[in-house]
C-alpha cells in the first residue's frame, strides 16, 4: 500500500486497516514458522505497510 493511498483513507478506515493488517501479519509469521513461505519478504512488506499506516495516524493526531 502506497503512502498516497493511506493518506486518502478516513481515520476510522485507517484504524480498521491497521487492525486487519496486524492480524494478517501475526498469521503470516505463525505460518512461516510452521512451513516456510515461498516469499518471506511478504513479512517485511506487511510490517512496513503497518508502519506507514501508523505514521499517518499519528500525524493526524498531532495535527488536531
Amino acid at each position: 500500500m502506497k503512502i498516497k493511498e493511506v493518506k486518502e483513507l478516513e481515520t476510522k478506515e485507517l484504524v480498521e486497516k491497521i487492525e486487519n493488517a496486524e492480524e494478517a501479519l501475526a498469521k503470516m509469521k505463525l505460518n512461516h514458522q510452521i512451513t516456510p513461505l515461498e516469499n518471506p519478504s511478504q513479512i517485511k512488506a506487511a510490517r512496513r505497510d503497518i508502519a506507514r499506516m501508523k505514521t499517518v495516524l499519528r500525524q493526524r493526531e498531532l495535527n488536531k
